[in-house]
């Protein structure tokens, strides 16, 4: 959309400040957009007339990328906001943008947009960093202004942090939010400071956001000068009130290599930790994963999701690859239904799989029982009461419990909700048959030979 004229100056005006009010508090609305108006446009360049000088400088710093999208969604061209003052109009001054002057700095980091609390699975491995990480995102700079997140990698610390700045984005879009790894601190330390001068500008540039997120700080080990100036960042946001969000290998007190006044700040915050996931969890992560990309769970049996999950607990990023392996190799051979078989062929080259077929599951005895009985498995864990299918549940029930140890709570969940006494009455009921009854005795021997084979 090209504006050349007055009158479309003042239409996407109105345009622009109708989406902003409702997606702003009021007061924030009143304060910095209702009195800013579209003085001129001029080739790529929307010059935006603000009523003082500290706004100006406000919507510079605060609301740049924020006002930018905005313009974009109603013109869909590129154009640039240029913010002055009507003391930039009289005195004449060249309109010069505050990021022509500067260096670009941090320009190949973002926040990746997939990242959400809505897909991070919780599960007793990261529910109080999970609840900690929430916390911030709707408070930054609040009681928890320095958070510490910590544990082992590939178990979802990038996906909290991220989430965090996320969530900040889209419900307080007057915050500025930058993410960034050591390492890429590290690169624009050595890139772009070079004397007191250049220094100042990273600062200058680094103290206009109110939230930093910073991945794996333990890069920055040994690394005295660009520590020096990281400090001088840390104090200037606890000091303003700022939010400061960090992810680590390991707890702030056994790093190495970091001085100690950082160290002094990071144990005065909030430290939280992610450990390894159960197979529980992980069977949940994939499920998630599945219905994100828009897959059918029925198209996966459910014991290769036990399988994968037992076998990549260890790390969920190494979880999530298997996911991928697994279903390029069912796409390429062209399978409609992904069951053990296909997993371990898909995945022998990543793990060792030949336990896998012996490897006794809920989902392989549900199959075994209703084989056995001549039932289906929706029968086995439904609510139909007649008499041999509720003999067929009782002794998938005991078989399960004997042959897994499961919880009373899990096994109930997989027969459709019940709770934990009606579990456990199945469980004394087969015990007693089978000091009495020859035929139960004989049918959980013939299923514990068929699933030992």
């Amino acid at each position: 959309m090209n504006i050349n004229t007055i009158s479309q100056n003042a239409d996407l005006r109105n345009s622009i400040l109708s989406i902003i009010s409702k997606e702003n508090d009021r007061t924030v609305y009143d304060a910095f957009f209702r009195n800013t108006k579209i003085h001129e446009v001029d080739g790529d360049k929307i010059y935006i007339l603000c009523e003082s000088r500290l706004s100006k400088e406000i919507l510079h710093d605060r609301f740049y990328d924020y006002l930018t999208q905005k313009i974009y969604e109603q013109t869909s061209s590129n154009y640039v906001p240029v913010f002055v003052t009507e003391e930039d109009l009289k005195g004449k001054k060249k309109f010069v943008e505050i990021s022509t002057v500067e260096p670009t700095y941090f320009k190949n980091v973002s926040l990746d947009p997939n990242y959400t609390f809505d897909n991070f699975v919780v599960g007793p491995c990261n529910s109080e960093a999970q609840k900690a990480a929430l916390y911030t995102a709707t408070a930054p700079g609040g009681i928890y202004q320095t958070l510490f997140i910590y544990g082992d990698s590939g178990l979802g610390k990038t996906h909290l942090l991220t989430a965090i700045g996320n969530y900040i984005k889209k419900t307080l879009p007057e915050k500025k939010v930058l993410y960034f790894s050591s390492q890429d601190f590290l690169n624009e330390y050595l890139a772009f400071v070079n004397g007191d001068t250049k220094k100042e500008q990273l600062f200058k540039f680094l103290r206009k956001f109110d939230v930093l997120l910073i991945d794996d700080i333990q890069m920055l080990k040994d690394k005295r000068k660009t520590q020096e100036f990281f400090f001088n960042i840390y104090e200037d946001f606890r000091q303003n009130h700022k939010q400061i969000c960090f992810t680590s290998d390991r707890l702030p007190g056994e790093l190495e290599g970091i001085d100690q006044r950082i160290l002094t700040r990071f144990t005065s915050g909030l430290s939280v930790s992610v450990t390894k996931p159960d197979t529980e969890t992980c069977v949940n992560i994939l499920k998630t994963k599945i219905t994100a990309s828009g897959s059918d769970l029925n198209t996966y049996d459910e014991d290769v999701l036990y399988f994968m999950a037992d076998k990549f607990k260890e790390s969920i990023r190494s979880l999530e690859g298997a996911l991928i392996r697994l279903n390029f190799y069912a796409s390429i051979n062209k399978a409609s239904h992904i069951n053990l078989d296909l997993c371990t062929e898909a995945l022998q080259s990543m793990i060792d799989c030949s336990d896998a077929k012996s490897k006794v599951t809920e989902q392989k005895i549900l199959n075994a029982v209703s084989s056995y009985y001549s039932l289906s498995v929706p029968q086995i864990t439904g609510k139909i009461k007649s008499g041999n299918i509720v003999n067929a549940r009782h002794i998938a029930i005991y078989l399960i419990r004997d042959l897994l140890d499961l919880p009373l709570k899990k096994i109930g969940s997989l027969f459709g909700g019940r709770d934990h006494t009606t579990i456990m009455h199945s469980i004394e009921k087969v015990d007693k048959l089978l000091k009495s009854d020859d035929q139960t005795r004989i049918a959980v021997n013939e299923l514990k030979k068929r699933l030992s084979s």
